[in-house]
Formats: C-alpha cells, structure tokens, sequence
C-alpha cells in the first residue's frame, strides 16, 4: 500500500511537473516575440509590475491553493466529505474579500507604487495587471479544492490553457498597445510610452489566461465537482476501512466558524512565509532602483531590469518542476502525518529531494555551459553580452531555489508552518544585507542582484534542511541526491559544451547564428546532452530498479536501460 501511495504522490507530482514545464515553455516561447515587440527596457517595466503584482497575489490567493488542499486532504482522509465541501465554501469567502482588496490596493496605489520604484510609467502596467488578482483569488481556490482530493489534472490541464491564452492574447495586445504608444510619445515628446504601453499590453494576456482557466474551473466543478469527495477521490485520500464508515456516521460536522478558524491558521503561515520568500524580488527592486540613482546611474535603471527579467524567464523553467512537485507533496505527506505512517513520511521526503536534484542539478550545468546560443536564441533581436555573463553566474541559483522550494514543501506537509517563515525571514534579512554591501561597497550593479538572490536560496536550503532534520530523524543519502547527479551532469555539461563547440567551428557563421540554426543546434545539444546524462545516472549506479519505477516514466527507462545491459 505503501509503494501504491508513493507512486500516486510521484504520478501526481508529475502531472503538475510536466503541465510546468509545459506551461514554462509556451511562457519562455510567447516571450520571445513579446520582448521583440516591447524590447529590454519594456520588459524591465513588465519585470517590476510583475514582481508587485506576485507579491499582492501572494497575499490574496497565491496560498490558497496550498492551505486549502492541506485541510481537505485532512479531511477526506478521515472520511469527513461534508467539512471538505464546507472548506471549500469558507475558501470562497476570502477569496472574494482578499482578491477584491488586494485587486483595489494594486489599480488605486499604482501611482504611489510606480514613484517609489523610480519608474513613473510602470503605472500603466499596474493597473491593467490589478482586476487579474481578483480572478486569480477564486482560480486558486478551486486549484486547492481537486489538489486537495488527489486529483492534479484539472489544475494540470488549466495551467497549460490559461498559458496558452496568455501567449496569444500577449503578444496580440503588445504589437498594438506598443504602436499606439509610439503615437503617444510623438504627441508629448516622450520616450517611454511604447515602451510601457507595450508591457501593459503583455500582462492583458495575464488576466485574459486567467479567466479562462476559473471558467474552465468552474465547467468542471458543476458536472463533477459535487461528486468528488463522494466518488472520485483515489483510495490514497479516502479510508474506506469499516472503522472509517463508522467514523462518517459518527462524527460531527465542523462549524463555519471552527473551518474558517482552521483555515486561517493553516494560510497565514504559508501566507506569510510565502510573502517573506518572494519579496526579496520586490525589495531587489527598490534596493537596486534607489543604489542606481545615488550612484549616478538612473538611466540604466529600467534597461538592466529587463536583462534581469529575462534571465528570471530561463531561470524559472526548471525550478517550476520544483514548485508543482512541491505543491503534490504537501497533501500527500499531510494524509500520511494524519495516518502516523513515519515510514511513508520518510519515504515520500527523500525521494521527492532526490527527484528534484535529478532535475536542477543537469538545468543549471545545462544553462551554464549553453547561456550564449539560449539566449541568443531567445532573445535574438538583442544584445545579449550582459544576459550571457547574468546567466552562466546566476544558473546556480536554481539548485538552491528548486531545493528551498521542495524543502518549503516538506515543511508545511508535516505541519511545521513557521518553520519556513522562520528559515526564510532569516534568509531575507542576510539578503538584504549583502544585496547593500554588494551595491554599495563592490558597486557589483545587476551583479549584486544575482548573488544575493544565491545566497538568500542558499541560506533557506540550510535552514530548511536543518529544521527538516530536526522533527524527522532520517538521513538523506547525500552521494545518490547530489554527488552522483553533480557527476553526471559534469560530464554531461562537457559534452554539450564541446558540441556547440564543434557546431560554431564547422558550420557557416550565418547559420550558427541565425535562429533556425540555433534551434537545430540546441536542439542536438540537449538531445545528447540529455542521454548522456541518463547513462552516467545508470553506470554511476543512482538508482535501483525499485527507485527507478517510482519515478516519471521509470517502467520506460528500465525497460530501455535493461536491453542496453545497464540495469539488471
């Protein structure tokens, strides 16, 4: 029964893995013409409205999701369906006062905000970005309803559709946005209206994606979402033990009062520790912002932000795969906290780090050794001097980042919530502190940015690490999570590198740098690259058969490995 449920936890965790990894990608690729459009200094408005409206999310709903999932679980494991749906109610409620209050604070505040920030125009960005808050609070909602009973798919399957709208309706709304504000700067003698008029036009596809995705919801709620806590939840989520039918007849049904009591007490930790996590990208903002002018250099404000964004954009596509196994892990380790099951908690802790550190590990090499074709190819209409150097220092941080956020999740699975606002306010303070020193005192400019935001993740990995160790006595095998990975991906990263390598020396210079040829060329890179990386995984010994079938597509693998005689 064990195996079954920790497969489950990993199928499940994939699904939600693979819907962001998709989703990263149309998101990397919808970017692609967005910032041709609006160029690097629209997406360093794009960036800074962002990373306000994360933080005013985060705050409104970006937890729901989270919290409610973890109390329905709860719930449903116990076989306690009526308080399931009575969460869900409760969730409506703030939802509707959170998302409509932070929606207000982002559309009213928006001049406020866009002059501390030192970018007037930012304003405009702002505001289109605000009603899309709102939408977002009641999405999540609904997303923590089905995480909660076990079923990733809906959450799966509406991330990827609300992506898809979000590309086209983007880059459609840019293109026009960006010509009428060339008009505009012709008119009042202006640079900048294109520019923001352009981001502005980028996040309309935010909220357009939105909204189509809680009307997705809410289709598939009606025809099966009452059905739910009665017939569709997995065996994983539901006892049906004779004891647990006597416990549904027995039991009495929580109180509003009681599961808004609960529910609060299960977000504000997550809330909290939530905003402490993500807002050092809003402080990085304003820190950076005001070093610039003191040092005389506020005309490159904008410009440099944007290079940060784009970054941010190759930066978040593997530690996405991060965030939605985090996301599975965290009702999964609930029901088996609930069922006091510590050979499944340990279970479920080790190899979802293990499963992540398969992951980041080969990326980051991967990002480091490739930063020059990727974002040349990405970002082709561009210089890309600066990009290159941010990418190839800054790859390190998704290790760090793709494990904190993991070990966030664990945290909050056990039930340990101030743990990781604790590790995380820490993690901040020091942030900030060399974040100064680095600005101020080695004058590092956008540099600064990048190694303060590695040693924030990194503080919050240790933390996180140390608090994990405490409450759960178990030993992570540190040679099969990061050894054996960090090996692999060396020779992996050498292998890319000498390819591209080859590739520059021997084909055309037009072709190696147009964008047809770069894709063909990365193309091969990763092909390789990739298969490269599986075999070293094998013959170092990383995994064992029993491992190797718990993981995404491990019968394939296995099936593949054992023909080619690497596995017994």
């Amino acid at each position: 029964m064990n195996s079954k449920k920790t497969h489950n936890f990993i199928i499940q965790g994939s699904i939600l893995a693979i819907a962001g990894i998709v989703c990263r990608i149309i998101g990397m690729l919808y970017r692609i013409p967005l910032i041709d459009i609006i160029g690097t200094k629209g997406n360093g408005y794009y960036t800074s409205a962002y990373s306000i409206y994360n933080i005013l999310l985060i705050i409104s709903s970006y937890s729901l999701p989270t919290a409610i999932s973890k109390v329905i679980s709860v719930r449903l494991a116990k076989g306690r369906y009526a308080d399931a749906r009575r969460v869900l109610r409760v969730a409506f409620i703030y939802a509707t006062f959170a998302g409509g209050i932070m929606c207000g604070v982002m559309y009213f505040g928006a001049a406020a905000i866009a002059e501390m920030m030192g970018k007037p125009f930012v304003v405009y960005v702002l505001k289109t970005l605000a009603p899309t808050i709102w939408i977002m609070a009641y999405l999540g909602v609904l997303r923590g309803y089905f995480q909660g009973s076990g079923n990733m798919m809906p959450t799966a399957i509406s991330q990827i559709l609300e992506q898809i709208i979000n590309a086209v309706i983007s880059v459609v709304m840019a293109y026009f946005l960006f010509a009428y504000g060339v008009k505009a700067n012709a008119i009042y003698n202006e640079t900048e209206f294109s520019f923001a008029y352009g981001a502005a036009g980028g996040t309309i596809g935010t909220g357009a994606g939105a909204l189509i995705a809680l009307l997705f919801f809410i289709l598939i709620f009606v025809l099966y979402g009452n059905n739910v806590p009665n017939e569709n939840i997995g065996t994983d989520n539901v006892t049906s033990s004779a004891a647990a039918r006597v416990k549904i007849k027995t039991a009495k049904t929580e109180s509003y009062g009681h599961i808004a009591k609960v529910l609060l007490l299960t977000l504000l930790p997550i809330l909290v520790s939530s905003s402490v996590y993500n807002i050092s990208t809003v402080l990085d903002d304003f820190i950076f912002s005001n070093a610039m002018q003191t040092l005389g250099l506020g005309s490159s404000i904008v410009l440099l932000w944007g290079v940060f964004g784009e970054y941010r954009i190759l930066f978040n596509i593997p530690v996405a795969i991060s965030n939605s196994l985090s996301s599975s892990v965290i009702p999964s380790l609930s029901n088996a906290v609930a069922e006091k099951n510590k050979r499944l908690v340990v279970n479920k802790i080790r190899l979802s780090i293990r499963f992540t550190m398969l992951i980041s590990i080969p990326a980051c090499i991967g990002l480091m050794v490739l930063a020059e074709p990727i974002c040349n190819l990405l970002f082709h209409s561009e210089d890309n001097e600066l990009l290159i150097k941010v990418v190839t220092i800054g790859a390190v941080a998704v290790v760090f980042f793709s494990l904190s956020t993991i070990t966030n999740g664990i945290l909050q699975g056990l039930g340990y919530l101030r743990a990781p606002l604790k590790n995380a306010t820490i993690a901040l303070i020091l942030h900030v502190g060399v974040l100064y020193l680095l600005l101020y005192v080695f004058k590092l400019g956008i540099y600064a940015v990048i190694i303060a935001n590695i040693v924030f993740a990194a503080i919050v990995c240790f933390l996180n690490a140390l608090s994990i160790k405490k409450h759960i006595r178990y030993r992570q095998n540190s040679k099969k999570t990061y050894v054996i990975p960090f090996l692999a991906s060396a020779i992996m990263g050498a292998v890319a590198a000498l390819l591209y390598k080859i590739f520059s020396l021997v084909l055309p210079e037009s072709f190696v740098q147009g964008r047809l040829g770069l894709t063909i060329i990365l193309c091969i890179c990763i092909a390789i690259a990739m298969a490269v990386y599986l075999i070293a995984l094998l013959l170092m010994r990383a995994f064992n058969k029993e491992e190797l079938l718990e993981m995404p597509m491990g019968l394939r693998v296995y099936k593949l490995a054992r023909r080619a005689g690497l596995m017994r």
